[in-house]
């Protein structure tokens, strides 16, 4: 039997479920978490979690490993020793042969912090980089899906300057359309197992991210 394109799309979708330990990161894939997006601290949005994390991680888990690249909570503009913890957070996650970083720079006035950003992707390579929610703070997400598409970055992850990914969704989807062939977006936002067929129908996205997207940590909040 040949399955529809519809129905090819919603098997073949990454869930990348955001976690902060490695027990979590586990329990995670066994719930079906197809990628891993490590942090820790994520009562204050995540931060860059520690080396002995994410090399377990890596050692010990079959699927994707994204690791987050933030040195503190807070604001998303950051100082010169700030960006030099960043650099050096890449090169530690790059010799243990991390699958990819995520990151988010901005300036003073709210717009990508390109050059900055620039320097962390070429610092990455051959990781793949995504670039988080810090998009959804500038004033303009398309013209910043536009210069972060220039610059090569390989996904944004954003629920589209809204609270949540369906309040988001058409600029989520104008996004998808900006970005294609080579950007993803992955649809964040109370993206849960519970709601993720609804938001599939609405999105046309085939990434979606959340801390409870699969049931492992329903519970969480």
């Amino acid at each position: 039997m040949v399955c529809s394109t519809k129905s090819s799309r919603q098997m073949n979708i990454v869930k990348e479920v955001c976690v902060e330990s490695f027990s979590e990161a586990k329990n995670a894939v066994t719930g079906g978490a197809t990628r891993i997006e490590l942090c820790e601290n994520l009562a204050v949005g995540g931060t860059t979690p520690s080396y002995g994390t994410i090399k377990l991680c890596k050692e010990r888990l079959d699927v994707p490993l994204m690791v987050m690249i933030r040195p503190r909570g807070g604001n998303f503009t950051y100082s010169a020793d700030e960006f030099t913890v960043m650099f050096e957070d890449i090169k530690a996650c790059k010799e243990l042969g991390v699958d990819g970083i995520v990151l988010g720079l901005l300036d003073d006035n709210l717009k990508i912090e390109l050059e900055r950003t620039r320097q962390l992707i070429a610092m990455a390579r051959p990781m793949k980089v995504t670039f988080h929610k810090a998009i959804d703070m500038v004033e303009d997400i398309l013209e910043a899906v536009s210069l972060l598409k220039e610059l090569g970055v390989d996904r944004i992850l954003s629920s589209g300057g809204k609270e949540t990914a369906l309040e988001g969704a058409s600029t989520i989807n104008r996004m998808i359309e900006l970005g294609t062939p080579n950007l993803k977006i992955v649809v964040a936002g109370k993206v849960t197992h519970e709601n993720l067929h609804e938001i599939q129908n609405t999105i046309h996205s085939g990434e979606f991210h959340g801390r409870r997207l699969v049931p492992f940590n329903s519970n969480s909040k």
